[in-house]
């Protein structure tokens, strides 16, 4: 689905610009092998597990709640702009009430219409 690499690389690319100084995380000062902050670290910003922020940035979060959202918001430091988009490619919009496929009205062939006989007088 494009949306879900979609998320994905918004959700890295924000990650790999942040320093592990700037969002507070204790630097090892050991060569990184990924730009910014690693999963890990942004997993526990937000207070959620590795293994979760992990299926949300590959795109498997059938039904992130907005708290979870709000709180990778916050640990990548996104500003409203970006917070928006965010929850934009996380929960795409759905036809709302009015804007739904009509149900389809099930059509009767004219030859399956029963006639009654004419009655004559």
């Amino acid at each position: 689905m494009k949306q879900n690499g979609e998320l994905g690389d918004f959700l890295r690319s924000r990650r790999a610009r942040l320093r592990p100084e700037d969002a507070g995380v204790a630097f090892s000062g050991g060569a990184r092998r990924v730009p910014g902050l690693r999963r890990e670290e942004v997993a526990h910003l937000a207070g959620v597990s590795t293994d979760y922020y992990a299926r949300l940035e590959h795109g498997r979060h059938p039904h992130v709640s907005e708290t979870v959202l709000e709180a990778v918001a916050g640990a990548l430091r996104l500003d409203d702009l970006e917070r928006g988009y965010l929850f934009e490619l996380a929960r795409p919009k759905t036809p709302g009430p009015g804007r739904h496929r009509p149900a389809r009205v099930p059509q009767v062939r004219p030859a399956a219409t029963l006639t009654t006989p004419s009655s004559t007088s």
